[in-house]
């Protein structure tokens, strides 16, 4: 009992000392860690982690023993080694700091006619497309330009209708094979060529247009809709995710949860700035 209680005591002690920076600086480090695990995960770097913590744990066994020659050899291969994961993943950093980067910025815009029209118009579009199992690739600019996605296809900058959709895409079309990428509420570019994402436990079902969709997601903040050719599924990709087998209502659902800002999700400082705007613009309508 007296070393229950001797260990109560000390845990109470230390728990006591700890103030709200400490506390802060755990969940932080916490998170590092979930981040961490997180992106050796996503890509599927299970080995090399595995390679990582036996070097570690043999660096930890020679200074635990004093093996010094084999210590001093891993304490300079690690040293090295931090280099090289920077290089090895530099495509994977770097999409991991854009996303951060993006987190800061509003991916959303308010409601318009126009970008209404064009997200019913994709909707009717994409359902008749599914209806006909023909294949389409449509793409939802946000706040990641696309300049030099559009550079690879043909400007075409004309309303969003269904039935040009359809006409795009129909298999005889010379931009069929390409995506469409729809800007500020407009068909800004069509038949336009995507990097493939480089995710290897995709599903065998997934061909080249959804391995394409994925691919943009990664390397921006777009919302990407495929339509299977084979099986007339209805997929959205977004941040590297595959929603599949969307109805017609499900997906004019996304689309609105992920392109138009909802009065209820509008952040302090969103609804701050608009009620600013509105006083600023009323004075100058009474002057």
């Amino acid at each position: 009992m007296e070393v229950i209680r001797s260990a109560l005591s000390r845990a109470l002690n230390i728990l006591s000392a700890i103030g709200i920076a400490d506390i802060i600086d755990i969940l932080i480090v916490a998170y590092i860690i979930y981040r961490a695990i997180w992106f050796v995960r996503k890509t599927n770097s299970y080995n090399l982690a595995k390679g990582i913590m036996v070097i570690l744990l043999a660096l930890l066994a020679s200074y635990v023993f004093d093996l010094r020659m084999i210590y001093f050899l891993l304490s300079h291969a690690v040293e090295i080694g931090l280099l090289a994961l920077v290089v090895l993943f530099q495509p994977e950093l770097r999409r991991l700091l854009e996303r951060m980067g993006r987190s800061f910025s509003a991916t959303r815009t308010a409601s318009t006619p126009e970008l209404e029209t064009a997200i019913a118009e994709t909707v009717q579009a994409c359902v008749d497309m599914a209806a006909s199992r023909t294949g389409a690739l449509i793409i939802f600019q946000r706040s990641v330009s696309l300049t030099s996605i559009m550079a690879t296809g043909t400007i075409v900058n004309a309303d969003v209708s269904a039935e040009l959709l359809k006409n795009m895409f129909f298999n005889k079309a010379p931009l069929h094979d390409g995506a469409a990428i729809i800007r500020d509420a407009r068909l800004a570019a069509a038949g336009c060529v995507l990097p493939l994402t480089a995710q290897t436990n995709l599903s065998k079902e997934l061909g080249m247009r959804h391995r394409a969709g994925i691919g943009l997601s990664e390397q921006s903040d777009a919302l990407v809709i495929i339509v299977s050719e084979e099986s007339g599924a209805i997929s959205v990709a977004l941040d590297g995710m595959l929603k599949r087998h969307l109805s017609g209502p499900k997906l004019d659902e996304i689309l609105h949860q992920e392109l138009i800002v909802q009065e209820a999700s509008k952040s302090g400082w969103q609804k701050f700035a608009e009620n600013l705007t509105k006083v600023f613009r009323v004075g100058r309508d009474e002057q």
